[in-house]
């Protein structure tokens, strides 16, 4: 099983590229940073982390995700680099297609694609989003962007997206595309993933006997819609450093476990990537 390690990066992390140095040299397979440009003031919003759906201080700190992985991408060599996930409605496909292809040309093809949707209604409609149709404009983003990545020359006519043919580069390494993982666990997650993604991204709400229950539901998906299930990679993230929980993770269809880390040191909340290290590699 892989092992990879999740951050929401902030600005109480004074080095994020000497962090990411750390989690290459001690044998993380990935890393992968959250994103949130913006908590609003007032917001009749809650947040399932806390007991009273109250929204967390750091969230309003959490730093640009592509930024971060470009620092990554620049003082590492191998380890792989991925959102978890960037909210895909709030970005416009134009430019995050570009930027998605910029990372992974420089970084030689090490991105991936953890795509969602967001839960935090007033961040998604501020910046555009159609948060009670997220999930149908976060499809045909996706679709905008393979076919940009996919063409010299590319254009799309939809319901969200409209733009005549344009050229736009530097392409991804990764072919056709880097890989694209879809978070959540909602019921049609399964046919979004069989239908244009290349792996299922659960969160740890999602406990060993669900992500076994999903696997059958999404293999059983994916031979109704003649998708080969065996391309497909489920990663379990936001796990806690516990070996034997990854192990039920692996036995349940699990191919990566990515393991949350402290996102400032000492941060008592979280351990270190020296801890996870020493308890799950």
């Amino acid at each position: 099983m892989k092992i990879g390690v999740n951050l929401s990066v902030t600005d109480w992390l004074d080095d994020f590229a000497a962090v990411a140095k750390q989690a290459e040299d001690l044998g993380f397979e990935s890393i992968w940073i959250s994103e949130h440009t913006f908590v609003p003031v007032k917001t009749d919003s809650r947040y399932a982390g806390t007991a009273d759906g109250s929204i967390p201080e750091s969230m309003a700190h959490i730093a640009d995700p592509f930024v971060c992985l470009a620092m990554a991408a620049a003082a590492t060599s191998t380890i792989r680099l991925g959102t978890a996930v960037c909210l895909i409605p709030q970005r416009h496909p134009l430019l995050l297609a570009n930027e998605i292809a910029t990372l992974d040309h420089f970084s030689g093809g090490r991105f991936m694609l953890g795509a969602g949707t967001g839960w935090l209604r007033e961040e998604s409609e501020i910046l555009g989003g159609d948060f009670d149709h997220r999930w149908t404009q976060a499809a045909e983003s996706i679709q905008v962007m393979k076919e940009i990545w996919a063409k010299d020359e590319a254009e799309y006519h939809g319901r969200y997206y409209d733009f005549p043919p344009i050229r736009s580069f530097p392409k991804p390494v990764q072919k056709p595309n880097p890989p694209i993982y879809l978070g959540g666990s909602a019921a049609n997650v399964f046919k979004r993933v069989a239908s244009y993604a290349d792996g299922w991204l659960p969160t740890g709400r999602v406990s060993p006997d669900q992500m076994k229950e999903g696997c059958n539901k999404l293999r059983q998906v994916c031979e109704e819609m003649g998708r080969d299930y065996q391309s497909i990679e489920i990663s379990a993230y936001a796990q806690p450093p516990d070996l034997d929980l990854l192990h039920r993770y692996e036995e349940a269809g699990a191919h990566r476990a990515i393991v949350r880390a402290a996102d400032y040191p000492g941060n008592p909340n979280l351990p270190s990537l020296e801890e996870i290290a020493e308890k799950v590699l």
